[in-house]
């Protein structure tokens, strides 16, 4: 990826989750990544394709997130509780308007291609909630893991409308229950390596 390319991805993914992909023109992420239009269609033949690169990028930063920092977790339950302390930092950050994914399918219901890749990122979630299942030796990973995805995005929503972190909490709680682990885990022993960088990417 070019230097331009990731600038112009960057500030899309900026401006479209603090504004929404509506509200934001390509003139002014062109303006705001130092970049000419012309630089922008070069890599982007229009803005629904940028939309459709920045969300991929997004997923795949998430998920690289998701996978190195859950995996700091000691082997077993504890991996599976991780997830949900890196989501509980995350939803705390003030700039936590809700899960990027859900917020750009509710923007462009239209775009087939938008909904494939939010299938895509839902399903890598499921994907990672298993293996982590799977480690603890907890029974049909993929239906708790079903489950586990549940709690996370509606924590997701319920933090963006309330403004407050708490629901990611209650979906750790909740969560610890679910895979029969109340009581046994405690976030100072299950979460990841508290000293490291945790934090979202943009």
């Amino acid at each position: 990826m070019t230097e331009t390319r990731a600038r112009i991805l960057d500030t899309a993914m900026a401006l479209f989750y603090a504004h929404g992909v509506h509200a934001v023109g390509v003139n002014a992420i062109a303006a705001r990544a130092a970049a000419s239009k012309l630089s922008l269609y070069k890599y982007f033949q229009s803005k629904e394709h940028l939309v459709r690169a920045m969300l991929t990028e997004h997923s795949d930063r998430i998920h690289s997130w998701l996978e190195r920092n859950t995996a700091q977790a000691p082997p077993g339950p504890g991996r599976v509780l991780a997830v949900f302390d890196l989501l509980i930092d995350w939803f705390a950050q003030p700039n936590y308007r809700g899960c990027a994914v859900v917020n750009t399918v509710t923007d462009t219901r239209a775009d087939p291609a938008i909904a494939a890749i939010a299938r895509t990122h839902l399903a890598r979630y499921r994907g990672l909630l298993e293996d982590r299942l799977r480690e603890a030796h907890v029974a049909d990973p993929p239906v708790v893991a079903r489950q586990l995805l549940l709690l996370i995005e509606g924590a997701s929503v319920v933090t963006s409308i309330d403004g407050t972190p708490t629901a990611g909490n209650d979906a750790r709680a909740a969560a610890a229950r679910l895979v029969g682990l109340a009581g046994s885990v405690t976030s100072a022993t299950a979460g990841p390596d508290r000293t490291a960088d945790h934090r979202a990417p943009a």
